[in-house]
């Protein structure tokens, strides 16, 4: 017994060999075979140099590893390529990001070199058509747009279902009676945005006014283009057709026979190129002294350098509505006039050019998230060549369209290009018409109608084409040309992958000369950053031609 003492107690001792025996109380209680030592906390000091050391070591380690997560996190997932490239290290691949202050490598940088003829990249498709990204959670449809019945139940003749978000944003606008600026990317659906409100409108004033003057309409659609014009003509005479509502063209290349031979009868909307407008509203054929809504289609066409000048001095003589709107059941003569305008890109100088004939703050501005960016259901190619390879590119990519039944679309900068390359395709067997500004008006539309009835597999035209006509039929857009001019880009891929087309198409471009790659530089920076094109103007006046553009 007495030995299991002292071996326990030796036990202790052991243990309390490596710190100071004062630390240690040893406790006997009778009867009681149990002993205890109560320690103090255990304090190892160190020299504050080493002290130091691990810490910045510390603080080293947890840099480290945040700049590998970063690192990670901005090399994105690479199975799912956003960008791909001939030379795969130039590949941007899904959530990839570059810092503020990192180099963005581009496969275009360079393209400048002769030797980097072949190279190419493609921007890809990464989702659906944006036309239809509405908020989510938010149930949207026609009727809660507050439009009436009747107009609904001609939106559903024309067969659309479900509004694009830009129908969903700027219809209760318009229907409110507000200037309104509609900004959104091409083919989607701007038309039916502002032609729905506008014909419930005027069927509301025709109420208010039984007794309307021969030739003397309620409201005004302007467009830069004969083929634009009958284009959105078509469209409201379809829908106005059971509404008693009267819709009338005016349009260059006649306006001589009509103030000669003057058509007259009841007008409640006239859709007319600026020009011939404002000559047949000069010489008195048309009273617009009852206007109570105008609209400007293609506004950064009809606001830039080549019609400005004819437009705001036409748009002068009219009283713009203020930063109100005016109660529509007093006498038409006595309200204020309301202004619609519609753009696919939106000029940096739009505010400063309409400052003399509205109140900027009384435009309610409304544009769509991917205004001035890469269209994300739009595959883009961008194929560097040279002079020797850029004709047998062209004839390869036509060839596969026609093996596949594509209908395309190939775009050049002038018209002696355009009408050469009509003859070069025919040639060698692939179907095409031309479509450029020096054909008469009669010539051009059987073109073009021969385009959309499927005669021809390509059309062979300018930037004439390439705004607000409906191309939905298109399947492919070659630019045999870059264009010079960001907004010109964005105005050709959008006549593909349309609200409504039946295919979501590709856009293939052959680049060569050094303004070019500029260009194409600029277009594949937005897309590795995510970011907005920059510098997006209209500008026509700079690369057409006088006879390239309409009255």
């Amino acid at each position: 017994m007495m030995y299991q003492v002292y071996s326990g107690l030796s036990k202790v001792f052991n243990r309390c060999s490596q710190t100071s025996l004062s630390s240690v109380e040893f406790i006997f209680q009778p009867g009681v075979r149990k002993l205890s030592a109560l320690r103090e906390p255990k304090i190892i000091r160190i020299p504050a140099t080493m002290a130091r050391t691990i810490k910045e070591a510390e603080i080293t380690k947890e840099k480290r590893d945040q700049e590998k997560k970063k690192k990670q996190s901005q090399q994105g997932n690479k199975s799912v390529p956003v960008i791909s490239c001939k030379r795969s290290q130039f590949n941007h691949y899904k959530g990839q990001s570059y810092s503020k202050f990192d180099e963005v490598p581009l496969a275009s940088k360079g393209w400048h070199h002769y030797k980097s003829a072949g190279d190419y990249f493609t921007i890809n498709s990464m989702g659906g058509n944006p036309a239809f990204a509405h908020m989510k959670d938010e149930v949207c449809d026609f009727d809660s747009l507050g439009l009436s019945r009747d107009i609904l139940e001609e939106i559903e003749k024309l067969g659309f279902k479900v509004p694009t978000n830009i129908q969903a944003l700027a219809i209760p606008h318009i229907i409110e009676g507000k200037n309104t600026l509609i900004t959104a990317e091409t083919g989607n659906g701007k038309t039916l945005a502002f032609l729905a409100p506008l014909l419930q409108q005027i069927r509301k004033y025709k109420d208010l006014n039984k007794d309307l003057p021969m030739n003397t309409p309620l409201g005004l659609i302007i467009v830069p283009g004969r083929e634009l014009a009958e284009q959105i003509h078509a469209v409201a005479s379809a829908m106005s057709e059971d509404l008693e509502i009267n819709v009338e063209l005016v349009k260059g290349g006649r306006t001589k026979n009509l103030m000669r031979y003057p058509k007259v009868g009841k007008v409640h909307l006239i859709v007319a190129t600026i020009g011939a407008l404002s000559k047949l509203t000069t010489n008195g054929i048309y009273d617009v002294s009852l206007v109570r809504h105008i609209v400007v289609d293609e506004a950064d066409s009809l606001l830039d350098d080549s019609f400005s000048e004819a437009l705001l001095r036409y748009m002068s003589k009219f009283p713009i509505q203020g930063t109100h709107m005016e109660d529509t059941s007093q006498p038409i003569e006595t309200s204020g006039i309301q202004l619609t305008l519609v753009s696919a890109t939106l000029p940096r100088s739009l505010h400063t050019i309409l400052d003399p004939i509205v109140n900027l703050e009384s435009i309610e501005r409304i544009d769509t998230p991917y205004l001035h960016r890469i269209q994300p259901h739009v595959p883009q190619q961008f194929l560097r060549v040279n002079s020797v390879t850029k004709e047998s590119k062209l004839l390869e990519l036509a060839r596969s369209c026609k093996s596949k039944g594509l209908p395309v679309i190939i775009f050049s900068n002038n018209s002696k290009t355009c009408d050469w390359l009509s003859l070069f395709l025919n040639e060698n067997g692939i179907s095409c018409v031309n479509l450029n500004g020096y054909m008469p008006a009669i010539v051009r539309n059987d073109q073009f109608r021969k385009f959309q009835d499927g005669e021809v597999i390509a059309l062979s035209c300018t930037d004439l084409a390439s705004r607000g006509l409906d191309t939905s039929k298109a399947a492919q857009v070659i630019n045999f040309e870059f264009p010079k001019f960001i907004s010109d880009y964005i105005h050709r891929c959008g006549r593909i992958g349309r609200v409504g087309s039946t295919h979501t198409g590709k856009v293939t471009n052959l680049v060569h000369r050094p303004s070019e790659i500029e260009l194409v530089q600029k277009i594949e920076y937005a897309a590795r950053k995510s970011e907005e094109y920059h510098n997006v103007n209209a500008n026509i006046k700079r690369r057409l031609t006088g006879k390239d553009m309409e009255e």
